[in-house]
């Protein structure tokens, strides 16, 4: 089948001879780029690294595009390192995989009709007043569809990419063979458990059904809280690999800046609060902060939650790491906060023997900006430039990298990526106060 790359359509690659393929091309291309980039600067009078000539914009957009091409767990990863690292991974990577999280091709219309099929049978169509075959979003694992049902119901259908499910073991490992290969990691780093835990959760998000059973756990949880909206989940029409759920009208959150500065506080204090109960309270955290996962409802204020095939039980001992920081930084005792940071995880004691007067600047630069007197304002963005700076030191001593345990990893992906919106709409929330309540268990 021709790519049709104009309309933005590319069919998926289903089988591992056809995926593997992908990353074979992958390899070769970025191989002959980093030849080419290579001779370029030895012609120049360079002695050039080796990730300089790997991470050139060619080789990034080569990266970028064959990973969107594949979705599924390399694009999903992708999407994970941009958005976790965007600070820390050389520019040129970086400004490459954050496309990623825009960049998801359609599926042709034969291939979606093939899945639809395989799912409901022939004569699927029949189901529905109306079907829109252009997908109204299009991500990492499936595309989304508008439907009607023959009573009038909307519903907002999510197709999985054939073949996705199955590729999950060869794709992550595919992904970090490209890592390892690029130098971007030291190889004594043990990624062994992070990416047996990558696996298990990409394998829960292709599954539609348990995400369905998430839906519906967490539409439970927030029913009494006229903030948040979660769709309701059509249950006859949902499978393995399609999830039906109700359409409801919403913006990209994203449009939020440019609403009223109370607006917008209004809206990231209850996302703030939303993460701070799913870890002291829920005991389970959606975990993909995607922008695409929010919309909002600009006529009543309301936030709509989508997506919740990342959501995963917080063990007790990650929420007890999380209160022990809280407490340690609500009474600025930063060597506290060091020594929680390392009971934590979240620093191996080797980095902090050997650069502790960098990260003790790094504490004492949030501390201060945390505060300042009102409510913490994300627009303020001051202590980044300290944080980068000392944050150079401690990556250049590869030896004493470490990697957190995962549940840590997940949960600090949404704190991240939530932070990471916040300062996107350049929102004021009174932080500390939100984590005094939440540790005091007075937000339920």
């Amino acid at each position: 089948m021709a790519e049709r790359r104009g309309s933005g359509e590319r069919p998926v690659p289903t089988g591992r001879l056809a995926r593997l393929g992908t990353f074979g091309r992958l390899a070769g291309g970025v191989a002959g780029g980093m030849l080419a980039e290579g001779a370029r600067r030895l012609a120049s009078g360079e002695r050039p690294r080796l990730g300089d000539m790997l991470l050139t914009p060619a080789n990034a957009a080569r990266l970028a595009d064959r990973l969107a091409h594949l979705r599924g767990a390399a694009m999903k990863l992708g999407q994970m390192i941009s958005m976790d690292a965007g600070d820390i991974l050389p520019a040129e990577l970086s400004t490459i995989l954050a496309r990623l999280r825009d960049q998801a091709q359609r599926m042709p219309p034969a291939q979606l009709d093939r899945v639809l099929r395989a799912e409901w049978g022939i004569d699927w169509r029949r189901r529905f007043r109306h079907f829109e075959a252009s997908p109204i979003a299009a991500a990492s694992i499936g595309q989304v569809h508008r439907a009607t049902l023959p009573d009038g119901h909307r519903l907002a259908i999510k197709v999985q990419y054939p073949g996705v499910a199955d590729s999950i073991d060869a794709d992550v490992d595919n992904v970090a063979t490209l890592l390892r290969v690029s130098g971007l990691l030291p190889a004594t780093i043990d990624l062994a458990p992070l990416l047996a835990e990558a696996k298990r959760q990409l394998a829960d998000e292709t599954d539609y059904l348990r995400e369905g059973a998430e839906l519906r756990r967490f539409g439970v949880l927030l029913a009494d809280d006229a903030r948040y909206v979660v769709p309701g989940l059509d249950k006859s029409l949902t499978t393995r690999r399609v999830l039906a759920m109700d359409f409801i009208d919403g913006r990209p959150i994203e449009t939020l800046a440019e609403a009223p500065q109370a607006m917008r506080d209004t809206a990231m204090t209850a996302l703030i609060e939303l993460v701070l109960r799913e870890l002291f309270d829920f005991g389970a955290m959606q975990t993909d902060p995607n922008f695409a996962n929010y919309r909002w409802q600009a006529e009543t204020g309301r936030l709509v939650l989508l997506d919740f095939g990342a959501a995963r039980a917080v063990p007790a001992e990650t929420a007890d790491a999380y209160r022990s920081l809280i407490e340690a930084g609500l009474a600025r005792d930063l060597d506290r906060v060091r020594e929680a940071a390392v009971t934590a995880g979240f620093l191996g004691p080797d980095i902090v023997a050997a650069h502790r007067p960098a990260i003790d600047r790094i504490i004492a630069a949030i501390d201060d900006t945390m505060n300042r007197p009102g409510p913490f304002d994300f627009a303020d963005r001051t202590f980044v430039p300290v944080v980068r700076e000392e944050v150079k030191g401690l990556l250049a001593d590869r030896a004493a990298w470490h990697v957190p345990p995962t549940d840590m990893l997940f949960v600090q992906r949404k704190v991240s990526g939530t932070a990471l919106l916040a300062a996107r709409l350049k929102a004021r929330v009174g932080v500390r106060d939100l984590a005094t309540a939440a540790i005091a268990g007075r937000l339920a």
